[in-house]
């Protein structure tokens, strides 16, 4: 699997979308997951310069088959937000007909916020796998900065959207958040992710791009706090 593996990480400003200054400020990451034998990839949280991203995928001889969406929003999926329109996926169906990938407790709001319908969403459960060639991408509930919000397990990484930096985690004073379920989701539900596992976060927040899990366990301050009631106290607040 590993020659047929594909996988890429993009910095919004960097990699694409250079000129958008939302892209550049927000520094979020995209991800390109897929078989190269087969051709099919999917793209984790296409928001900004949707174009940008498929002749990045066509470079590389590489078609698209979905979108994997950690959250919904609008710098994660589009929208609008500070005032900007965000293209994101409403903007990529006009050009091409893929399924996108939500937990099922955020089906209705990526609706509301895309302005799409129902009918263009794969909604999941914890624990489903989406299989793009012979690549299994396994879907992990993580509410918390979201209620739908999800990880992605693949080949030994974990794609992480805002549940997860290498320092901290997701806010959690947005609508719909929950510190209570944001500390299930990183002390349970992320537990069985091995420590060897390479850790690829939403956004560039930290130096590094990306950390194994046992260093970022050991080094990240949200898993400092020996119990519930200290992590409660720490970040609920």
């Amino acid at each position: 699997m590993s020659d047929r593996f594909y996988f890429r990480q993009l910095l919004s400003g960097r990699d694409f979308a250079v000129d958008d200054q939302i892209a550049r400020q927000m520094v979020n990451f995209v991800y390109v997951i897929g078989d190269r034998e087969t051709g099919e990839a999917v793209l984790v949280d296409p928001a900004y310069a949707v174009d940008d991203l498929l002749d990045t995928l066509e470079a590389d001889g590489m078609r698209l088959s979905g979108v994997l969406a950690t959250h919904y929003h609008p710098d994660h999926i589009g929208g609008s937000m500070m005032g900007f329109d965000l293209e994101g996926v409403a903007k990529l169906l006009d050009r091409i007909d893929v399924p996108i990938h939500v937990q099922a407790a955020e089906a209705d709001y990526v609706c509301k916020v895309t302005g799409l319908t129902a009918d263009s969403l794969s909604a999941h459960s914890s624990g489903d796998v989406v299989r793009v060639g012979a690549v299994d991408i396994q879907l992990i509930h993580t509410p918390g900065h979201t209620p739908g919000s999800q990880c992605f397990l693949v080949d030994g990484r974990l794609v992480a959207g805002d549940t997860l930096f290498l320092d901290g985690c997701g806010r959690m004073d947005l609508p719909g958040s929950d510190p209570e379920a944001m500390y299930e989701s990183l002390t349970q539900k992320l537990a069985k992710v091995p420590d060897d596992a390479v850790l690829y976060p939403g956004h560039q927040y930290s130096v590094e791009s990306s950390a194994t899990m046992g260093t970022t366990r050991d080094n990240n301050i949200v898993f400092k706090p020996t119990s519930r009631e200290q992590w409660l106290a720490a970040f609920a607040g």
